[in-house]
């Protein structure tokens, strides 16, 4: 049975809905009102305030604790400064993804690792050899998301830290009403924004003081309805959902590469040996045989079927994860695995897993849609993600 988190007292005296799901065995809040609209909006529009507590956290630290992070993930993390977060996945043998999250240098020694599920046998496992102490801080060190376009005068008013200055990627120290804090410009949500780290028992008074010197800037706790449609446009992919992790996964096909989850980027081959490095290496000198991408899906072609039977066209306004299947020239080329309509956009957008060559981007694509219990196919577009990346995300803050 799932058990509150660090703000629970807080995030359920605000839960009017009482709808509520399980992340890693806590409960997290799926929308706060009967509709997230109002969530959603101040992640666009505002500041909301997001409890990501249930995240797996874990401070690697010890003489060695670069060579463990660097022989895990797939980026050089020789070049990760103090100060600077970085996003990565990490591979088993196999080059297959196990996992993807942040791992921070919070001095040259010591490194703050989150991941979506348990990591530390994993981690253990690698650091054979090595002067290097792993230990599961996930209980011990609260998190909270302070997202939206006015998060960051917020903060400058909240926070007794220089964040002002703070650059994309980075993070900082101070305290928020008298409680130590690390502060990182990340998120989950693609627009600007903020994670907050902090005493797990000390995180109650800082959820009070960001909520209260909020008002001025329009703040509004979020769930996980209006974050789940947020990461989506921003091209962010959800554990279990989009991909699946190698060491969870059932079968072959559920099992995804770095380049198949269009993380190529992240991937730094060199000279530098990290778990699954041989088999990156031959899966990019041969290409993936299948592709995560964006999808913008014809919503006139939509409003064509349901206008029809004379129906007004419908639509789900939470993101769906229920996979739907995609087609180029008749036959089935992949699956769309979350779908939602961007109330920024005014789009239906999807995240989809397309086998090659139909992933590149321009590619004419069929979307099953199922009206009145009857399958019909309409046309869709691979385009890049994310779809939505306002500038305001990396810029400074005024």
């Amino acid at each position: 049975m799932p058990i509150g988190s660090a703000v629970h007292a807080r995030t359920f005296a605000l839960a009017e809905s009482l709808n509520y799901r399980e992340w890693s065995g806590f409960y997290a809040v799926s929308s706060y009102e009967a509709h997230h609209e109002h969530e959603y909006n101040a992640i666009r529009n505002a500041s909301a305030l997001i409890d990501v507590s249930p995240l797996f956290k874990y401070l690697v630290t010890g003489r060695d604790a670069v060579k463990l992070v660097d022989r895990v993930i797939t980026r050089d993390a020789f070049k990760l400064a103090v100060g600077q977060v970085y996003y990565t996945p990490w591979c088993d043998e196999h080059g297959k993804v196990i996992d993807d999250g942040t791992v921070t240098r919070l001095t040259e020694d010591t490194f703050r690792w989150t991941a979506a599920d348990p990591s530390l046998r994993w981690f253990t496992q690698n650091a054979i050899g090595l002067d290097v102490a792993i230990e599961d801080i996930s209980e011990q060190v609260a998190a909270l998301a302070l997202q939206g376009p006015t998060s960051g005068r917020l903060l400058a008013a909240v926070a007794d830290a220089d964040t002002r200055s703070l650059k994309y990627f980075r993070m900082t120290r101070g305290t928020i009403a008298g409680v130590p804090v690390e502060i990182s410009r990340t998120g989950y949500t693609g627009d600007l924004g903020y994670e907050i780290w902090m005493p797990w028992d000390r995180a109650v008074d800082v959820w009070d003081a960001l909520m209260t010197g909020g008002r001025a800037f329009d703040i509004h706790a979020a769930g996980m309805l209006a974050l789940d449609v947020a990461r989506v446009e921003a091209g962010l992919l959800l554990i279990d959902v989009d991909f699946f992790g190698s060491k969870k996964a059932l079968i072959e096909s559920q099992k995804y590469s770095p380049f198949e989850m269009g993380l190529g980027r992240l991937v730094h081959l060199d000279t530098r040996p990290f778990v699954g490095r041989a088999a990156l290496l031959e899966e990019q000198r041969r290409g993936p045989s299948q592709q995560i991408v964006g999808l913008e899906i014809s919503w006139p072609a939509i409003e064509a079927l349901y206008e029809k039977l004379g129906l007004a066209p419908q639509i789900a306004s939470t993101a769906s994860r229920t996979a739907v299947p995609v087609y180029r020239n008749g036959r089935q080329a992949g699956r769309a695995t979350t779908t939602t309509w961007s109330p920024v956009l005014k789009k239906l957008i999807a995240l989809a897993t397309v086998s090659a060559p139909h992933h590149a981007d321009g590619t004419a694509l069929e979307f099953e849609v199922t009206v009145e219990a009857v399958r019909h196919r309409v046309p869709a577009t691979v385009v890049k993600t994310p779809f939505f990346n306002p500038a305001r995300k990396t810029a400074p803050i005024a």
